[in-house]
């Protein structure tokens, strides 16, 4: 079990950073972050002195930085994303990251993300959002992570917090994640045009919110090594490797039949994964 750390400390850039490099995360790859700043404690410089690390961690190869700047809420909104607009369905973080030019916001209606990076690379990587039909399509931000065998990092937070899983969970068709009557959404875009698309809200007829349920593949996915412990600060941190993560859900759902995993509260049996 890890201990958290002295909250009284104030952690230099550099030590995030090399708290970072001791999970041996990538900088060439994309990394989406979700985040506890709370839980993370001192760093020097605040919310901007933890972002200037990891984008300085995350891109010196080559790599991106994503930093979530959801508005699923706005769903009963007349503009559900303002790509200007820092206000957001999440915590100070994406608001942080939303307010550094460095950044570029993809124009997802629901699940938009600032991803930071070399310029050429982060165009290509959210130029698809307006063309799918659901807030973590596969052919979204969320799948390419996937195609460029990125990480998702999950800062003193749990995979009831971890996006990614609804994107895989499209990857390898599971039935009953999707509302079957999609929103109508409003993007208004940096330059200012009004574009109207429609997205299909997660939804399931089990359970209120499935995400609460994703921490019941925590022990499958460590079985397979696809996480690594460490800290940012002094907040507790999974680095999950995205491609183990999909091959370990995929492998749940057919040796289950296609039951499904989440159907119920309890524990994933461990035949379904060993």
């Amino acid at each position: 079990m890890i201990k958290m750390k002295d909250f009284s400390k104030i952690y230099t850039k550099e030590e995030i950073k090399e708290q970072l490099a001791k999970m041996n995360l990538p900088q060439d790859k994309p990394v989406l972050v979700h985040s506890s700043l709370r839980l993370v404690g001192s760093v020097e410089g605040g919310a901007e002195g933890l972002l200037d690390a990891m984008i300085e961690y995350f891109t010196a190869k080559g790599g991106l930085l994503c930093i979530p700047t959801h508005t699923w809420k706005n769903f009963d909104k007349d503009i559900t994303l303002d790509v200007s607009d820092p206000e957001t369905s999440l915590g100070a973080f994406s608001t942080v990251a939303l307010l550094d030019k460095r950044g570029i916001r993809s124009e997802n209606p629901s699940h938009s993300m600032a991803v930071f990076g070399d310029k050429k690379r982060v165009e290509e990587f959210i130029k698809d959002e307006l063309t799918v039909d659901s807030g973590t399509h596969p052919d979204s931000c969320y799948g390419k992570i996937y195609r460029d065998g990125g990480y998702i990092l999950l800062v003193g937070v749990a995979h009831n917090r971890n996006t990614y899983l609804h994107c895989v969970e499209e990857m390898i068709g599971m039935k009953n994640r999707l509302a079957s009557v999609p929103n109508d959404v409003t993007v208004k875009t940096a330059n200012g045009e009004i574009i109207k698309s429609k997205i299909r809200p997660h939804k399931t007829d089990f359970t209120p919110d499935v995400s609460l349920r994703f921490v019941k593949y925590e022990t499958a996915f460590r079985y397979y090594g696809a996480i690594v412990d460490g800290f940012v600060g002094n907040a507790p941190t999974q680095a999950c490797d995205a491609r183990i993560m999909k091959e370990v859900m995929e492998l749940i759902y057919k040796r289950g039949n296609g039951e499904d995993p989440l159907l119920t509260e309890k524990s994933i049996p461990t035949e379904l994964y060993r």
